[in-house]
Parts: structure tokens; C-alpha cells; sequence
């Protein structure tokens, strides 16, 4: 079957209900075989960082971490400058994208 994707661009995956570590999202994960970039906020009640990076590693496919320190699931570190982190965002998540694809030889600079 052809790749339909290069790459997976996750924002925020939602490993479990908040507060429900016990129910967790992965049992696809094993079947992932598109190199895939996750980009998530420390304080994401979703999943924490500790729990991300255990997850990533139930991905066979080439995998990257994008760590937003101090944010939550909306990926924003307040309200206050929610536009300002959402601009971070975008901006390092579309470079580790497009260095995650030049190192694979599958994007142009």
C-alpha cells in the first residue's frame, strides 16, 4: 500500500481522561507505523510528559517529542498570552516537522 503520509503532526494526544491514568488511549500505538512528531504541554492533564514518553515508545515508527514547558492541553501557559505561546507552538512544532522530514530525506528545505 502507498504512504499516504510522510509524517504525523499530534497536538496534544490524549492518553487518557484527565485523572484517569488507568484508561489509557494506546492500543493503537503498535500499529503506527507513520513517523510521527507529538508536541504536548508539561502540565496537560491528559497526559503528562513522564507518561507521553512511555507511550512513544509502544510506536514502532520514528518518533519526535515537542515539550511546551508550562502549558496545558489547549497548549496555551495562560490566557494572558495564549496568542504569544500558540505562535511558539506553531513555530517549533512546524521546525521539529521539518527537521524530523530533511532527516528522513522526505521534505525540501
Amino acid at each position: 500500500a502507498p504512504e499516504l503520509a510522510q509524517a504525523l503532526l499530534l497536538f496534544s494526544y490524549p492518553l487518557h481522561p484527565p485523572g484517569k491514568p488507568e484508561a489509557p488511549r494506546t492500543e493503537h500505538l503498535p500499529r503506527l507505523r507513520t513517523p510521527t512528531v507529538f508536541v504536548f504541554g508539561t502540565r496537560d492533564p491528559f497526559g503528562s510528559p513522564a507518561e507521553i514518553r512511555q507511550a512513544v515508545t509502544l510506536v514502532p515508527a520514528p518518533t519526535v517529542l515537542v515539550e511546551i514547558d508550562g502549558a496545558g492541553h489547549d497548549l496555551s501557559r495562560s490566557r494572558r498570552v495564549a496568542a504569544e505561546t500558540h505562535r511558539e507552538v506553531a513555530a517549533r512544532a512546524l521546525e521539529a516537522l521539518r527537521s524530523f522530514l530533511l532527516s528522513r530525506g522526505s521534505a525540501s528545505p
